[in-house]
């Protein structure tokens, strides 16, 4: 055990406040840098959304100049003299016996043109319908006990995106998962006696849309076709057929329930009839509302692309000069006024080579897909973030928190930045494809395909070897497949 000194030379990369915030900055989508800017506005009073110089908005607030030769000596005393005047009868105003006035005047009469008699606009605004508010609406026109509304709202609570029943446990932030709930949970958290349960449940189910709050397909299928009266065979069929059903082997539904193989046909009519899911015509949020501001624009001029950023929203920042100076006239305030100088300086500077970095990554991506831009998804190339990152200079790490959630209007689209970046297909005797054109061309060949015949896997397979060149396996076609959410198959097989 001893105490002594030693020498370490080292080098490390220190992440200072300044440098965090322009990666943080970099990384924000344009709402969030509009947000950003608000917030930095209203903090550092240095900063300004417009110029100001010495005779601007920093002088403005202490008076406005006016020139020799504008007015005499003694037309500014009067001035000066009737403002005071004006203020002091302001402040004898009566308020109180003002607004009491104004709450006794006849409303203005009606008839009058224009737009001054709708109603605020804000009146004629509508929202999509809420699952959720629409079923408590139908509890509370509903004969429930407090014990038996409680156990309703759990209900209701627990319901997913398709309007069945989850009582599924929730994985937390640190990986764990809560254990899964069942109905004597939910009866016993509302103090209702387990055996009322089921029969709360089954009102519930029968409130619009029909079987919502059930727990899985066939139990949401087995009480529409109760509710619309079916007969045996087609609530036979959802009861104890259901994945024959979805399979189409209608031969084995006729073998196994004894009866004629057209009967079959037609209860498979009547259940495609019902929903599948409760919930399709609710959403929890307008899309109509959902509008996406491209950050940079490309335009065709003659035979070539130019890119141009949109600060359209943006609010541009300059330093208040004539306010600095004022603050820095008091030598208390001098050391406040110098950090918030260089954080507006050094937001100005961060946010300035966001725009450049942006700009420089776009005419990356047009020089790289020009063929796309030219002649569309078809024509995408492979293109990773290492191309890109070597092309401009710059890190692959920078060059992914660019692309995130950014956006460039082309002559094809509005399309995310991440878009252009994909992995590559190989084809025969020629370059290869990118995966996006290959699914654009998967999806092309099934939206094109005869409904009563549809296209396997397999024979996609062959076709897209045969006519496009593009060597594929067949579960790259179905992991294609499932993430454009088409179904396989014997399930778009059409028989009726």
């Amino acid at each position: 055990m001893e105490i002594k000194q030693q020498l370490r030379l080292s080098q490390q990369l220190v992440m200072t406040p300044q440098l965090q915030q322009a990666i943080r900055l970099l990384q924000l989508s344009r709402l969030e840098l509009i947000d950003e800017v608000r917030k930095e506005l209203d903090n550092n009073p240095v900063l300004a959304d417009e110029e100001v110089g010495e005779r601007g908005r920093g002088e403005a607030g202490i008076g406005a100049r006016v020139e020799p030769g504008d007015r005499e000596p003694h037309d500014r005393v009067e001035l000066n003299k009737e403002s005071r005047d004006t203020e002091k009868a302001a402040r004898e105003v009566d308020w109180e016996k003002f607004l009491e006035n104004r709450t006794l005047q006849q409303p203005m009469p009606a008839g009058r043109g224009g737009f001054e008699e709708l109603p605020p606009i804000e009146q004629n605004l509508t929202k999509p319908n809420n699952l959720r508010d629409h079923l408590l609406w139908q509890l509370q026109m509903s004969d429930f006990t407090d014990v038996e509304r409680r156990f309703a709202e759990l209900v209701i609570g627990n319901l997913d995106e398709r309007g069945f029943l989850d009582l599924g446990g929730v994985e937390g932030p640190d990986g764990s998962r809560t254990p899964d709930l069942t109905m004597e949970d939910l009866a016993a958290e509302a103090g209702l006696y387990e055996e009322d349960a089921p029969i709360v449940l089954e009102m519930i189910q029968n409130f619009d849309p029909i079987g919502v709050a059930a727990r899985d397909l066939r139990e949401c299928l087995l009480i529409q076709a109760k509710a619309y009266g079916y007969d045996e065979v087609e609530v036979g069929i959802i009861d104890h057929h259901l994945h024959q059903l979805e399979k189409h082997n209608y031969q084995a539904i006729a073998r196994d329930m004894k009866i004629a193989l057209e009967d079959v046909y037609e209860a498979a009519k009547e259940i495609q009839k019902l929903e599948s899911r409760p919930a399709r015509n609710f959403t929890d949020e307008d899309e109509r509302t959902i509008g996406i501001t491209p950050d940079v624009y490309v335009l065709r001029d003659g035979a070539e692309f130019v890119v141009m950023d949109n600060d359209r929203g943006i609010q541009r920042l300059f330093i208040n000069e004539a306010l600095t100076k004022q603050l820095m006239q008091d030598p208390s305030a001098k050391e406040f006024v110098g950090e918030k100088l260089r954080n507006a300086q050094w937001l100005i500077r961060a946010i300035e080579q966001r725009r450049k970095t942006i700009i420089r990554v776009a005419e990356c991506i047009v020089e790289k897909q020009r063929d796309f831009f030219e002649h569309g998804v078809a024509h995408l190339k492979p293109l990773i973030l290492r191309d890109v990152a070597e092309a401009v200079g710059m890190h692959e790490s920078t060059i992914s928190r660019v692309t995130t959630s950014k956006y460039m209007h082309t002559p094809q689209g509005l399309f995310e930045l991440k878009y252009f970046f994909n992995s590559s297909i190989r084809r025969v005797a020629n370059e290869d494809i990118a995966s996006e054109s290959v699914k654009q061309a998967i999806k092309g060949l099934i939206e094109g395909e005869d409904k009563a015949n549809p296209l396997s896997d397999q024979a996609i397979v062959e076709y897209l070897a045969k006519n496009e060149g593009i060597k594929i396996a067949r579960r790259t076609v179905a992991k294609y497949r499932e993430m454009l959410g088409i179904l396989a198959s014997s399930r778009r097989k059409r028989l009726f």
